[in-house]
């Protein structure tokens, strides 16, 4: 027992000595626990970074699989990965766990929606956004403030960074900031992004997430820049709070974790449409293919097949992607041809 706590602070040894952090800081990271939504470029970076700093606990979600496109930024993921589809959480999982043994890591292959941070916010301290769906961001930002939790906003697109820590009952909220976010419709997707402007908002977002773990008061700024340029700017967030918001203001009524969800949904980006339905099993799935005679290749977490046009991804909550469409209707029409909604 001796020897695994004296291994344990050898190995913390450097960030115990920097004043910020200290014994006691490092012993408040050690019993935090954090999810990450999104393994994409920012979600490795960020995954790796907390995992070595020493966190007791992270939860990762993701929706997606590894595809060679990914590799140039997302860095916990290896051309194996993308040649056999892997999901993003359980290729992730894998390294992490052979960076560190001890820590306890949780995954979900899902869509981030209402019901999963409900399950999942009350249960960690911080929460960290590496998404590249607007969306999904103001969700976060709904159920973070519903439970008063701490959460890291992260956003890069082509050599631009931007990052701000929010801080339920001391900070205006995301939905204040959103006139102010620059780049609010690119994507990486559409025009592109380069490893150091992902590094450079992981990094920030680092610095904030340890601040907030070792409980070290923060000043909450909203900091920006661009790598390629050379510009760097901060900005305070105060005067930015709306007594009208209706996630931080003095009635909140926290609509996006209100929202209707629907079966279907477009990908920023992506010419991806996903389609939802909780029956879609992979049982079923398997058995409509083979009656139709339609091949098919499955690794235990999805199945891929083409129908038609169209490159298709099952997971097990029910979950397709349809690649090559970004027109719903399209969608809708292609999903009634192969008689899925009545599985």
């Amino acid at each position: 027992m001796e020897r695994r706590f004296n291994m344990a602070k050898d190995r913390y040894s450097r960030q115990i000595r920097y004043k910020g952090i200290g014994e006691s800081g490092q012993q408040k990271i050690s019993q935090k626990a954090v999810l990450i939504v999104g393994m994409g470029a920012l979600g490795t970076h960020l995954a790796e970074g907390l995992v070595r700093a020493g966190i007791r606990k992270l939860m990762i979600v993701d929706r997606d699989y590894i595809e060679h496109s990914n590799l140039q930024r997302q860095t916990l993921f290896t051309e194996q990965d993308a040649d056999e589809s892997v999901p993003k959480v359980i290729a992730a999982q894998q390294m992490l766990h052979a960076i560190r043994r001890d820590v306890e890591i949780e995954t979900f292959i899902e869509h981030v929606d209402s019901a999963f941070l409900e399950r999942i916010v009350p249960e960690v301290d911080l929460i960290m956004d590496a998404t590249d769906n607007f969306e999904t961001r103001l969700l976060i930002n709904d159920a973070a403030y519903l439970y008063h939790t701490p959460w890291i906003y992260g956003g890069v697109v082509q050599s631009t960074y931007v990052e701000a820590p929010f801080i339920p009952g001391e900070t205006p909220c995301f939905q204040c900031l959103v006139p102010q976010i620059p780049s609010m419709n690119l994507t990486c997707d559409t025009v592109g992004v380069i490893q150091p402007a992902v590094t450079m908002t992981t990094s920030l977002q680092l610095a904030d997430a340890l601040k907030i773990l070792t409980e070290t008061p923060i000043e909450a700024k909203l900091t920006y820049g661009d790598i390629w340029e050379g510009t760097h700017y901060r900005f305070g967030m105060q005067r930015l709070y709306r007594s009208d918001c209706p996630t931080c203001g003095t009635t909140p009524t926290y609509p996006y974790m209100n929202a209707q969800e629907t079966h279907f949904a477009a990908l920023c980006g992506r010419d991806t449409v996903q389609y939802q339905h909780p029956s879609l099993t992979h049982d079923a799935l398997i058995t409509f293919l083979q009656e139709r005679q339609i091949s098919y290749q499955s690794n235990g977490y999805l199945i891929r097949f083409h129908f038609e046009a169209y490159r298709i991804v099952a997971f097990q909550d029910g979950r397709l992607l349809i690649h090559g469409l970004k027109d719903l209707h399209q969608a809708q029409v292609l999903v009634h041809k192969l008689s899925l909604i009545h599985i």
